[in-house]
Parts: C-alpha cells; sequence; structure tokens
C-alpha cells in the first residue's frame, strides 16, 4: 500500500526542517532563470533582434513560435525523464542547455542561426520550466503539493522582475552578446552547485515506484483516458488560449510600448506586470483553498481581456503602466492554476503525467502566439487588431473554464 508511507510524508511536510523545502528553493532559483532566459526574455529577444539585425518582427517571433513547439514535444516525456533518470541529473541537464542557448543567442548573425538557437533553447526550457518543476517537486510532496508549486514558481515572476530590467541594463552597458554570455555564466555558477548540493534521493522512493509498478495503468493510458476526460479537456483548452494570448502580448510587449512610452519605461511596465505576478500568486494562495478554482481562473482572463482593452486604446504613461499591473496581477496564477486543478480534480498517482501533458497542449498552442501577432503586426501595420484578437481569446476561456462535465471515476 502507497498510503502509509505517503502519510508519515505529508505528516512531516508540515515542518520548515523537512527537506522538501530546499527542494522548493532549489525550484525556485530555476524557475528564475528558466523564465527569464526562457519565458520573459523572448520580449528581449525580439527587440535587439530588430534593433541589431533589421529583421522584421514575423521572421523573429516565428523562431520564438518554433523554440514553443518543439518545446512542447519535449515537454510531453518530462515526467518519464524525471522518474527514469532522477531529479538531479535532469534538473543539472536543463541548466547546461538552457545556459547553451543563451550563449547562443548572444551569437546569433543569420537567421538560420537563430532557429538553431531557439531549437537548443527548447532543451533548456523544458528542463528548467512548469513540468520539469511540478515533476520534481511531486516527489517530495502529497498534501501540501500546491503550496510547494505556487511558491518555487514565485522564481519564475521573479526572473522577469530581475531578468528584463537586468538584460536591458548589461545590454545598454556591453552589448547583447556579452550579456547574454554573461547571464549564461551566472546560471551556471549559482544553480549547478546549489543542485549537487541540495537535491538528493526523493523520500519513500521505493514506496512510490513499488506502488506505480501495481498500478495497470501505463503513462499512455492516463493520456488517453485524460484526452476523454471532459474536465481535463476545458481547463487544458481555455488555459491553451489563455496562454496564447499572453504569451503573444508579452513577448512583443517591448516592441509595442518602445515607441509610445520609451524603451526604459517600457522595461519598467514589464518589470511592474511581473512584480503584480508575484502579488497576485501570493494573495491568492492565501484563499485558493475556499475559492472555486475554476470561477478564480475565468475572472482572472476577464481581467487580462480589460486590460488589453485599456493599453489598447489608452497611451498616457502611467496608464499603460497602471493596464500592465493588472495583466500582471493574473500571469503568476495562470501558471499555477492548472497545477491545482488537476492536483484538485484527479489522482494524485497521474499528476506527472496529467501536468505533462497539459503542459505540452498548452505550450503547442500558444507557441503560435508570438508568430501570429506578429504575422498580423506586420500585416495591419500595428498591434491594435492582434492585441483585439487576444481580447477575444481570453473571453472565450473564460466561459470554457466553467464547463466541468460529468464527473468521472479517477484513475486508480
Amino acid at each position: 500500500m502507497l498510503d502509509n508511507p505517503r502519510h508519515t510524508v505529508a505528516n512531516e511536510e508540515s515542518s520548515l526542517r523537512y527537506e522538501g523545502w530546499r527542494i522548493v528553493a532549489v525550484c525556485f532559483l530555476l524557475a528564475t532563470f528558466g523564465w527569464g532566459l526562457g519565458f520573459y526574455g523572448q520580449s528581449v529577444y525580439v527587440a535587439e533582434l530588430q534593433r541589431a539585425r533589421g529583421w522584421p518582427a514575423s521572421l523573429i517571433s516565428s523562431g520564438t513560435t518554433f523554440f514553443y513547439l518543439f518545446g512542447a514535444l519535449l515537454v510531453v516525456f518530462v515526467g518519464e525523464a524525471v522518474r527514469k533518470y532522477g531529479p538531479r541529473l535532469s534538473l543539472i541537464a536543463g541548466t547546461l542547455a538552457m545556459a547553451t542557448a543563451a550563449v547562443a543567442i548572444g551569437a546569433v548573425r543569420e537567421p538560420w542561426q537563430l532557429y538553431l538557437a531557439d531549437a537548443v533553447l527548447a532543451f533548456g526550457w523544458a528542463g528548467t520550466s512548469l513540468a520539469m518543476i511540478t515533476n520534481t517537486i511531486s516527489l517530495w510532496f502529497d498534501q501540501r503539493r500546491g503550496m510547494a508549486i505556487s511558491l518555487a514558481l514565485n522564481g519564475a515572476s521573479f526572473g522577469g522582475i530581475v531578468g528584463v530590467p537586468l538584460l536591458v541594463t548589461l545590454i545598454g552597458q556591453v552589448g547583447f552578446a556579452s550579456a547574454m554570455y554573461a547571464a549564461a555564466g551566472a546560471m551556471l555558477v549559482l544553480l549547478v552547485p546549489v543542485i549537487l548540493l541540495l537535491v538528493g534521493r526523493p523520500p519513500d522512493l521505493h514506496g512510490w515506484h513499488a506502488a506505480a509498478k501495481a498500478k495497470p495503468q501505463s503513462s499512455t493510458e492516463i493520456r488517453a483516458w485524460a484526452l476523454r476526460d471532459v474536465g481535463f479537456l476545458t481547463v487544458t483548452i481555455a488555459f491553451s488560449l489563455v496562454l496564447f494570448a499572453q504569451v503573444g502580448f508579452i513577448v512583443h510587449l517591448i516592441s509595442f510600448l518602445d515607441p509610445v512610452i520609451g524603451r526604459e519605461r517600457a522595461a519598467v511596465a514589464v518589470a511592474v506586470l511581473t512584480a503584480m505576478a508575484v502579488v497576485g500568486r501570493v494573495l491568492f494562495s492565501l484563499v485558493i483553498d475556499r475559492l472555486n478554482q475554476r470561477l478564480a481562473s475565468a475572472i482572472s482572463f476577464l481581467s487580462q481581456a480589460a486590460a488589453l482593452l485599456v493599453v489598447i486604446n489608452l497611451h498616457n504613461d502611467y496608464v499603460l503602466i497602471a493596464a500592465c499591473a493588472v495583466f500582471g496581477f493574473s500571469v503568476g496564477n495562470l501558471i499555477t492554476l492548472p497545477s491545482l486543478i488537476v492536483q484538485q480534480e484527479f489522482d494524485s498517482a497521474s499528476f506527472g503525467v496529467l501536468i505533462s501533458l497539459n503542459t505540452a497542449i498548452n505550450q503547442v498552442t500558444y507557441a503560435f502566439g508570438p508568430g501570429v501577432v506578429g504575422a498580423l503586426r506586420d500585416w495591419s501595420g500595428g498591434y491594435t487588431l492582434p492585441f483585439y484578437l487576444c481580447i477575444a481569446l481570453e473571453v472565450m476561456a473564460a466561459v470554457l473554464i466553467m464547463v466541468r462535465g460529468k464527473p468521472q471515476a479517477k484513475l486508480s
């Protein structure tokens, strides 16, 4: 039986001395670099490569789309990789891939090199982002898994708060290439020793695997079951639509704001957006157990749609920054909420497989966000049309997320 050993570990999770909280700290640092270089950094890459190379927005953002799409294929297998090779080796591999990608992006001189760098970045993203973090934390946490994931994913927002302004500052001082090399070096120096020192063998690993072997469902069977479940599909599709809009908007945010309020204030707007993502996630975590998580998701989607409407129609410096703050308040929660809904509505033993599948489908969808926004921007001559598309998707998702479907028996 898996219940008894897991119950023992769950009791230990309440203690600050529990080793799992050190894993949360490692994942926080991993998320800082993973999102700083792999997600929020995309807005810097688009703007800098446009400025330095004169390439069209559609070309550069299509590279970003390729990065997300290829990364989605890798994300599906993150859960299996963590189980087979262990969390320590998996985390180090992700760190090395992300650092290599940062160096490659700094060295880009031709369009084909950008696509090659984005391919390496996809490996780094798969090994440092949501699927890796949630799968790693699930090895140490059961009862407090939602809280642990929420705390670790604050590193994602911290990566935006620190990463974007720091990259912009470094680029201004030493140039784009040197700034990317410095970021890669910092990642290796900070993360590799921490992973080696703090990430060891998960608790009760033998008990977990013994129980897993007794279960008739393989990962393939779990995925097939999930793709027939209305509740899983509505969560996955709704967040796919919203993340399509969110990623498309954030990647192009500096390019949109630069000619409107200037480069420095554009960087401030991104920093405010990501700071509010931290505030929103922390405040949300205090009350999430008393809320309907699907309803909270719908409200978050609609708040982003309202913020986008303001961004499109009002170009006052402070109003734009305030709108970015409102938009950002939900950004962190949209990263966390799918994990919490899956944790609440589905069997915990299938958590890793379901989250990897959810993340992969989301990523396949939002991979097209930057490219579509960039193409519509080039075609229409501005960002009004693509941002209105983002608003429509947010509203559609708000309706869809409220469809739970008929409860089905959980995998067991």
